[in-house]
């Protein structure tokens, strides 16, 4: 399967400034460190240890790369990445070379081998064997649990993980942290063991189809390995690097609406009832965040016997838009809303009166015949120049002729020529290089990539692109690294419990991608009447306190005033990075913390999830939270609407089946202090955009983000009321208001209305 191909970015190219002198190279032990790692190859058996430098651990023994044996030496490197750092290369004559670089302030050893066809006659590699070697955590490897794409889970019991994996001790969180940074042109996969008591891992790079020609030498992925006290840090750390391979700086997070999903008025919606949504969702959505109406499926022209039609070119003649997508668009934008579209950039119908006469462009078999796959129909050769002008048009079309401006873009498997393996988490034999393309020097994941660049580049820079998705076939998913602005991390969602669980089970697996490498879609929210009101309000606070990308597929003109105010409290996105912490003890967590780093303060926001058919006492160590242990916490309990007991050392919570606390925490303070708003499930997070105690004059003051005629409740910490309250500042309405509601439980409640949307500075006053 795969080893570390450098990136066309982190380019082999990587300057050779000193060699060693020879006798060196014939040392018994070679050896590189920087500020974290240190690395030896051993000549005596041409294996590798990686130890920790922190804690002396050698976490990684008995280390082979794609061979043993070798001649080692160093090298100083500079990568346009990382910097300048050293390298311990293992060459291999006629095979080509590894290394091991270390670079100053990266946490990582990044691994890059190279391929040499010696030979007279050109090679086909199918994968490649770049890495195995022994874990040693200070443990029994019995005790020891992986966690990858799969989910969590015992070592031999593991699939295997496309792009990362994490071999992990539960009680500590202390473990390794292996990642593909690269996925240019070969698909990476991770793989654990057991033998006897120690965990195993190997990485593979497979790549179908990889051509070598005589006297070729081909670079590989890299691969990133480290040792990590908390290994939820690696994987972000992680993410980071490989968005530092890829320069990638995301868009801003929208919000808004599906079609596909509602009841009434699902698949495509139409002509009428979009235009009806929408007007709503202007009015009543939009000043809180709302951004986006996104068509879905069943709009476009075209036949099929497998999945949906294909012919995204023009609309149907008899279907939902009579007038056409434009017009379509060009209504939702009147709105002040952005148009989205569903469409699948790399599949057609071979048998589409369409596309009778371009054969040529579809990915073919062994035999000749058109490669086709389930649900996803016929792929298109994104290495044939009449498929990628095809892409061009339809692209083209869409974003610059139509208007819209974000792409759901779906099927992404098809781009790779691999099948269907939906729904894909775990590693399965998906046959990659049974498909043959228009250009045999192309591997499946460069011809993909080579299609989303394409897609991209038509579109233009301000369409908005979600992928979708990676569990139909996980070759969509690191191919995808860079040049996606969000991607479906996990399959179909629905209302009822069962699907509904599905987000947060696949968002969590991969929380540290999002806002890192792209933003996480863990399929739309649910708050229709016909579902239990506590399975919304988990739903919706999932998703607002993870922070990953939010949008609704309810009929929203129906809903009871109840249900819409549920999807208010969701939005905007907060733009943080939160973390679950018994990511590696549950799966899904159960906790979530975010902590709110854009002003100064404590200010914390823990969500308790039950995700159990029964009522449930879950508790959690206050250190391993992120917080203090020794501090005292006051909270305040968001769907309760009401204060907590004061909390120190552990958090100790009741929760209901299938239900959710969301904690607002603060440390006990001699004054007072804002500890909850009405405006958002974050509690203060999102809307709170200052707040400072004048102890001379005994004065709270601050400034809080109001939406227009929606009551905002500031919940303040004191012991006694305030005397007085003031408003101030441009966005102060004369009509504005703040009055104090209630004093009671140690919480005094002030209300602010304002006829206008925008931020108010208030003042509270104390005797």
């Amino acid at each position: 399967m795969h080893l570390a191909k450098t990136s066309f970015r982190i380019a082999w190219a990587f300057l050779l400034t000193t060699a060693v002198a020879s006798a060196q190279n014939q040392a018994p032990v070679v050896a590189i460190q920087n500020d974290f790692l240190s690395v030896t190859w051993e000549r005596s058996d041409g294996r590798l240890a990686f130890t920790d430098k922190a804690t002396g651990r050698t976490f990684l023994k008995k280390v082979r790369l794609r061979a043993e044996g070798g001649t080692a030496g160093l090298k100083e490197v500079h990568d346009p990445h990382f910097g300048p750092g050293k390298a311990l290369e293992i060459r291999h004559p006629d095979r080509g070379t590894d290394a091991v670089m270390l670079f100053h302030g990266v946490p990582f050893a990044l691994i890059r081998s190279q391929l040499e066809n010696g030979g007279a006659e050109a090679r086909m590699v199918h994968e490649v064997n770049c890495f195995s070697g022994k874990i040693d955590a200070g443990v029994p490897g019995t005790s020891l649990k992986t966690f990858g794409t799969g989910g969590l889970l015992s070592p031999e019991k593991n699939p295997g993980s496309y792009a990362w994996l994490g071999v992990v001790r539960q009680e500590t969180r202390q473990g390794v942290v292996l990642g593909w940074v690269s996925h240019d042109r070969g698909s990476g996969v991770l793989f654990s063991g057991m033998d006897a008591d120690v965990v195993t891992v190997e990485a593979e790079l497979e790549y179908g189809r990889l051509r070598l020609k005589p006297g070729q030498v081909e670079p590989l992925e890299t691969l990133a390995v480290g040792w990590f006290e908390d290994a939820r840090l690696g994987l972000e750390s992680w993410a980071m690097a490989v968005a530092k391979v890829y320069d990638i700086r995301l868009k801003p997070q929208p919000s808004g609406y599906c079609t596909w999903y509602s009841k009434p008025h699902g698949g495509a919606s139409d002509e009428r009832h979009l235009a009806e949504l929408s007007a709503f969702a202007a009015t009543n959505l939009a000043p809180f965040g709302f951004s986006v109406v996104q068509i879905d499926d069943k709009w476009q022209a075209g036949i099929s016997t497998n999945g949906p039609r294909r012919n995204f070119t023009t609309h149907r003649p008899d279907g939902p838009y009579p007038s056409g997508m434009k017009a379509a668009a060009d209504q939702v934008k009147s709105l002040g809303l952005t148009p989205g579209i569903w469409f699948m950039p790399f599949a057609g119908t071979y048998y589409d009166p369409f596309f009778r006469e371009h054969q040529d462009w579809f990915v073919r078999r062994a035999d000749g015949g058109p490669y086709e796959t389930s649900w996803g129909g016929t792929c298109l050769d994104m290495t044939h120049p009449g498929a990628r002008e095809h892409l061009r048009d339809v692209a083209h079309r869409i974003a610059a002729d139509w208007g819209y401006e974000y792409f759901k873009v779906d099927g992404l498997w098809t781009g790779t020529g691999t099948r269907q393996q939906y729904v894909n988490s775990g590693y399965k034999d998906d046959a990659m290089g049974d498909a043959v393309f228009h250009n045999p020097d192309k591997t499946h994941i460069e011809a993909y990539r080579d299609g989303l660049r394409l897609l991209r580049k038509a579109a233009g820079p301000k369409v908005f692109i979600l992928g979708c998705n990676g569990p139909q076939n996980m070759r969509s998913y690191g191919g995808a690294f860079g040049l996606v602005d969000a991607m479906r991390i996990g399959p179909d969602n629905g209302a009822e419990w069962k699907s509904l669980v599905r987000g947060p089970v696949f968002g969590s697996r991969h929380y540290f991608l999002h806002g890192r490498i792209w933003l996480n879609d863990p399929d739309p929210v649910y708050v229709r009447a016909s579902m239990p009101l506590h399975h919304a309000r988990l739903i919706c606070s999932w998703v607002a306190l993870s922070g990953q990308l939010n949008l609704s597929s309810e009929w929203l003109p129906g809903l009871p005033p109840e249900r819409l105010d549920l999807l208010k409290r969701t939005l905007p996105a907060h733009d943080l990075l939160p973390r679950p912490a018994d990511l590696f003890e549950n799966d899904p967590p159960r906790f979530w913390v975010l902590e709110d780093n854009k002003q100064s303060g404590d200010r914390a926001v823990i969500g308790v999830f039950n995700w159990e058919s029964e009522e449930k006492v879950l508790e959690y160590d206050l250190g391993r939270l992120g917080l203090k242990s020794e501090t005292r916490y006051a909270g305040f309990d968001f769907w309760q609407d009401a204060p907590t007991p004061v909390i120190q050392g552990r958090l100790t919570v009741t929760v209901p089946a299938e239900s959710c606390q969301i904690i607002a925490v603060r440390s006990v303070a001699p004054h007072p202090q804002v500890i909850s708003t009405s405006r958002h499930i974050t509690q203060g997070i999102t809307d709170l955009a200052a707040e400072e105690w004048d102890a001379q004059g005994r004065v709270l003051k601050g400034r809080s983000r109001v939406v227009a005629r929606d009551p905002y409740e500031l919940r303040i910490l004191t012991e006694t009321a305030p005397t007085k309250t003031t408003l101030s500042g441009s966005d102060a309405d004369p009509g504005a208001t703040a009055k104090l509601m209630s004093m009671r439980n140690g919480i005094a409640r002030v209300r602010i209305d304002s006829p206008v949307t925008g931020e108010i500075g208030w003042a509270l006053y104390f005797e």
